[in-house]
């Protein structure tokens, strides 16, 4: 069973996370040793603060996210992360996630919409302040998703070689790490490995 952490881990952004948001974003659930687990949108306030680091939602206000809201960008992040995945280990890729990706494409209006009401008659107006953030998050998350896995930087994502990360990145040269922390990590175990085959 997963312990699930509240506090924020001392893990740098992986590789390409900078360049690419959605990278970051697939990895905002991240799983560290010992069975524990971070979920960097786990409440509506977690949400709202990465939405806001992130350049997605306006900083210094509460979007007045709501659990169904935080819920809605879990739910397109982990669809994001089974493309990816996908890509990585040479899949086909889910038609759920293909679909969940597409109709978060087409969640941000590109003008506010004709309305009516009774006493104004015909009127623009944009859609609710909190659902235009949500709906404008998951279409820039799913198109920076969609520049990734389609572009000339696909060939070089990779998952963290260092168990039991679950974090993506985009290889430099020979690295398959997401961090110092895992690679250090990793080299510890094979020369574990190494010394435990070795006694007799």
């Amino acid at each position: 069973m997963k312990e699930t952490v509240t506090a924020e881990p001392v893990l740098p952004p992986a590789p390409g996370a900078e360049q690419y948001p959605a990278l970051d974003f697939a990895n905002s659930a991240i799983a560290l040793p010992g069975g524990q687990f971070v979920d960097l949108l786990g409440t509506p306030a977690a949400t709202n603060q990465w939405l806001i680091e992130h350049g997605l939602a306006p900083a210094g206000t509460d979007a007045g996210l709501q659990e169904m809201c935080a819920a809605q960008l879990r739910t397109l992040r982990e669809q994001i992360r089974a493309l990816l995945a996908s890509k990585v280990d040479g899949h086909p890729a889910p038609t759920s996630a293909l679909n969940a990706v597409n109709d978060a494409l087409t969640r941000a209006p590109a003008s506010s919409l004709l309305r009516w009401d009774p006493t104004r008659g015909l009127y623009r107006a944009a859609s609710h302040p909190t659902a235009q953030i949500v709906d404008h998050a998951l279409a820039a998350l799913a198109a920076g998703a969609a520049d990734l896995l389609t572009g000339p930087d696909a060939e070089r994502l990779t998952a963290c070689g260092s168990a039991p990360c679950n974090r993506y990145l985009l290889r430099h040269g020979r690295r398959h790490w997401c961090s110092v922390r895992c690679g250090d990590r990793a080299r510890a175990a094979r020369a574990y490995a190494r010394r435990t085959r070795t006694t007799p």
